[in-house]
């Protein structure tokens, strides 16, 4: 595929996910033209909110080469948040999706005359797993690639960790903590993981860089949960899952899916060390606190 000198949209690709769905918001209120992947098999309200965003969604699967090559005709700029870990379908795996389908992307997109790539990874963490090998592997198909890249490597996401999916049960008081909960993790709301991205577009000091995304404030589980339970007005049931049963967990896992988040949960427990002061230079907007997060929840009794 030749370059397109008229190369001006930005694809999403993990549109309909909660960060590829924010990405496509913020993108179109900067008044960018903003496609969107999606699969013949997603959720029809899903496309269908992206397009009364003004997002044109272009049918494709990162398994498909030929769905790839069609839809970034006209693209300038990728910024791709795909993963199999929250969202999953019929052959999707880390292997499939945030591996084989991921470098297919980097190399069609290569190909084809992408001229910028923003890739959403996770922060280098001590406990190895095959989702955190996948996105490596991704990394360094960038940095080979000759295109401008920005690779944003992620801490824990208010939205996914603060939720029932992962046993956060704020409506009913409860939560799991995965160890003892006293090592501080940085945070992140997925809202300011997108803005960022938004924000790497066409930005110099972003350019052909790595950057670990964390929060304003460090916090340990339990401190977050006292931030929780002060807004709710309750006390929460807390369970603690021991760091012996977490990497039981991984060395027994069956699945690369399984190993990897019994590897996010040691982490979890083990905490994190983001040092957020390069990305302040670069994205110098004001970032959501666990405290502001919380407040934008209604209290118990409005549930």
């Amino acid at each position: 595929m030749s370059v397109n000198s008229k190369n001006t949209s930005v694809l999403v690709v993990g549109s309909t996910g909660f960060l590829g769905m924010e990405i496509c918001r913020q993108l179109v209120h900067t008044g960018k033209n903003v496609k969107a992947l999606v699969r013949s098999s997603t959720d029809p309200a899903k496309v269908k909110t992206l397009q009364k965003l003004g997002v044109e969604t272009m049918e494709g699967d990162l398994k498909n080469t030929a769905s790839i090559k069609k839809a970034i005709d006209g693209v300038g700029a990728i910024i791709s948040t795909a993963s199999s870990t929250l969202s999953r379908q019929e052959g999707d795996s880390i292997e499939s999706v945030d591996k084989d389908g991921q470098l297919n992307l980097v190399q069609i997109a290569r190909d084809g005359g992408v001229k910028q790539f923003i890739f959403i990874s996770v922060y280098p963490m001590t406990q190895e797993s095959p989702l955190q090998r996948a996105k490596r592997k991704v990394e360094n198909e960038l940095f080979e690639s000759k295109m401008n890249y920005t690779i944003l490597q992620s801490g824990y996401f208010m939205e996914v960790w603060f939720g029932p999916a992962v046993g956060f049960d704020f409506p009913n008081s409860k939560v799991t903590i995965y160890g003892e909960g006293k090592n501080k993790l940085s945070w992140i709301s997925l809202t300011d993981v997108a803005a960022i991205a938004v924000a790497s577009l066409d930005n110099e000091a972003a350019r052909n860089s790595v950057f670990q995304l964390g929060g304003p404030e460090a916090l340990s589980p339990l401190e977050v949960v006292r931030i929780f339970e002060k807004h709710a007005g309750s006390e929460f049931v807390i369970e603690h899952v021991p760091v012996a049963a977490l990497q039981a967990q991984k060395t027994s896992a069956t699945d690369s899916l399984s190993e990897s988040f019994a590897a996010l949960m040691l982490n979890y427990a083990e905490g994190d060390n983001i040092n957020i002061n390069e990305i302040r230079k670069v994205y110098p907007f004001r970032l959501t606190s666990v405290m502001d997060y919380v407040q934008r929840l209604p209290v118990k009794h409005e549930i």
